[in-house]
């Protein structure tokens, strides 16, 4: 009974999360951004979810006018946010121009954790492992002068994007040089997978009941943001919360937990790994915890932690540390440095 007390208050501590995350991103964006130099925003029909999707996209100045080929790195974003945070509010597009030799992609996976659904409903296919591994890595491959190997890419992200950057890194790590997390929700499919072993299903788990005039203010936030977003059915958060089951088993939970599939990659083809987060942060226990299995393990890696919240004033001082650092060690992959 204790240890099923337990796993529930663990379950609620990631359901109070998903309300900090969401409460963060409703203030990311109180007027329309300005689009930074070298972006641009790219339609493309996904396969894997059968949707067409967009990303936003940052070239390197002097890209038209050039024939070189640049590493890639790929941001993931948070829950309840999506492909314009990163390079319209966060600082993404400004840093990639301070290091002008990448190309940074910031890719959409909704509110799906980018993890393929073990169940969709209302007649969607809900592959967001898939959309980001075998529909968008390889359109941008073919449609922009990429290193297209594992050597020139890299994958990261914040809060669930810093989980599916991990989740998928790991996964998948003959595609990338560099996995990074910035306020990665790291434990989110272990404490799914302790849920559904303790009987418990995870998405029955009733959020917190608004207000009336905090639902005002959401559906406000929500018809805003919507409007930027603007991807034809998938521009509401109603429409971004896939629907169907993320894991029926514990099985599907572990395979892509990053504390358990990480033993599943020989030590030496692990990618480079980057991990941080504020001292306020209360995700910041899970990077510790990550950070003394790779210590223990002997797993090289960098880590950085200062002060700072779960919130944007954050990680627009974090991604460019992180941008910097995955950006180098692509450049010394592909032989670019001495």
């Amino acid at each position: 009974m204790q240890i099923c007390k337990l796993l529930v208050l663990g379950f609620t501590g990631i359901v109070l999360s998903l309300l900090t995350w969401a409460d963060a991103a409703e203030t990311l964006l109180p007027e329309p951004a300005e689009i930074p130099d070298g972006l641009q925003t790219v339609e493309f029909f996904s396969p894997a979810v059968e949707r067409n999707m967009k990303f936003d996209i940052v070239l390197p100045s002097g890209y038209e006018s050039s024939t070189d080929r640049y590493p890639v790195l790929y941001l993931l974003h948070g829950y309840m946010q999506n492909y314009t945070v990163w390079g319209r509010n966060l600082a993404a597009a400004y840093y990639a121009r301070e290091i002008n030799d990448v190309i940074v992609v910031l890719p959409d996976g909704g509110n799906s954790w980018y993890v393929n659904y073990a169940r969709s409903e209302a007649g969607q296919k809900n592959d967001w492992e898939d959309h980001i591994i075998r529909d968008l890595i390889p359109y941008v491959d073919e449609n922009f002068r990429t290193h297209a190997q594992k050597e020139g890419r890299a994958i990261s992200g914040l809060s669930m994007g810093g989980f599916g950057a991990f989740a998928l890194g790991l996964r998948h790590p003959y595609m990338f040089a560099s996995i990074g997390s910035t306020s990665g929700a790291l434990s989110f499919a272990r404490t799914q997978a302790a849920a559904l072993e303790a009987g418990i299903t995870p998405q029955a788990a009733n959020l917190p009941e608004r207000s009336l005039e905090q639902q005002r203010q959401f559906a406000e936030a929500d018809a805003f943001i919507a409007s930027v977003i603007d991807i034809e059915d998938f521009s509401t958060q109603q429409e971004r919360t896939p629907g169907g089951v993320i894991f029926e088993t514990v099985g599907q939970a572990q395979t892509y937990d990053p504390f358990t599939i990480l033993y599943d990659v020989p030590k030496n083809q692990i990618p480079h790994l980057y991990i941080d987060s504020g001292t306020e942060d209360g995700l910041i226990r899970e990077a510790k915890e990550l950070a003394q299995i790779l210590m223990l393990n002997n797993v090289p890696f960098d880590y950085m932690q200062t002060r700072g919240r779960h919130n944007s004033e954050y990680w627009r001082r974090s991604v460019g540390h992180m941008m910097a650092i995955q950006t180098e060690v692509m450049q010394r992959a592909l032989g670019n440095r001495p």
